[in-house]
C-alpha cells in the first residue's frame, strides 16, 4: 500500500494534475469574486466562508478524472485487480493520494486566500478544520465516482454531473461550520454532522467504488 501510494502521488505531480492545477483554480477563483461582487467589506466578509468552500468543491472535481483514468490507460489498473492486495485498499489509496495531492494543498491555502475576502479573524480557524474535516470525503466520493465512468469516453462530464449532487451534504454542512464559526455562534452541530458525513463515506464507500470497478473491469 505504501508504494502504491508513492507511485500514485508520483504519478499525478509528473501528470500536471494534481495540487499545481487546484491550488491555480482556486486562487482564480478567489481572486475574481471580489471584481464581481464589488468592493464592499462587508458582503464580502458574509460570502467569504461559502467561496471558499466553493472554490475548494470546484478544484477538487478538476483532477477526479485523473484519479483512475492513467491506469487504465496504461494497463496498471488490471493488474491492480488482480493483485494480492484487496480492490478496497486500493482503491483507498487512490484517494487518500487524490486528497494528499489536492484536498490538504487547498486546507493550507483556504486561511491564506481568506485575506483576499476579508476574512474575519475567527473565520480563518474554522475554515481550517471545516476543509481538513470535510475534504476528505469530496476525495473518497470523487474516488466511487470515477470507479463509475472509468473507461468511457468524455467520462469527465458524466463524471462532474454524478458527483456534484453527491457533494452537495457536505458543502452544506461544511460552509455552515466556517460561517457560524465566522460569526462567532454555535458550530457543534454542523461540525457533527460534516464529522459523520465524512467518516460515514469513508467507511462505507471503498467497498462500493471496489463493487462498480469489479463490474467495469469484467
Amino acid at each position: 500500500m505504501r508504494a502504491l501510494l508513492l507511485r500514485d502521488l508520483v504519478l499525478a505531480v509528473r501528470a500536471g494534475g494534481g495540487f499545481g492545477l487546484g491550488l491555480a483554480f482556486f486562487l482564480i477563483v478567489t481572486v475574481l469574486v471580489p471584481f464581481g461582487v464589488g468592493p464592499e467589506t462587508g458582503l464580502l466578509t458574509r460570502i467569504a466562508p461559502g467561496i471558499l468552500w466553493i472554490g475548494a468543491l470546484l478544484a477538487c472535481l478538476l483532477s477526479l478524472d485523473r484519479i483512475l483514468a492513467l491506469d487504465w490507460e496504461d494497463g496498471s489498473l488490471d493488474l491492480l485487480a488482480t493483485a494480492p492486495l484487496p480492490l478496497e485498499a486500493i482503491v483507498s489509496v487512490k484517494a487518500l493520494a487524490h486528497w494528499i495531492t489536492t484536498g490538504l494543498p487547498l486546507v493550507l491555502a483556504a486561511p491564506v486566500l481568506g485575506v483576499l475576502l476579508s476574512l474575519p479573524g475567527p473565520g480563518y480557524l474554522w475554515v481550517f478544520v471545516s476543509l481538513a474535516l470535510g475534504t476528505p470525503a469530496l476525495s473518497v466520493i470523487g474516488t466511487f465516482g470515477a470507479a463509475l465512468t472509468v473507461g468511457l469516453k468524455r467520462g469527465g462530464l458524466l463524471m462532474s454531473l454524478l458527483v456534484l449532487p453527491l457533494y452537495v451534504p457536505t458543502l452544506i454542512f461544511g460552509a455552515e461550520v466556517a460561517r457560524r464559526g465566522t460569526e462567532g455562534l454555535s458550530v457543534q452541530s454542523p461540525l457533527l454532522m460534516l464529522a459523520g458525513i465524512s467518516f460515514g463515506v469513508i467507511a462505507a464507500l471503498p467497498f462500493a467504488s471496489a463493487a462498480v470497478l469489479r463490474v467495469n473491469l469484467r
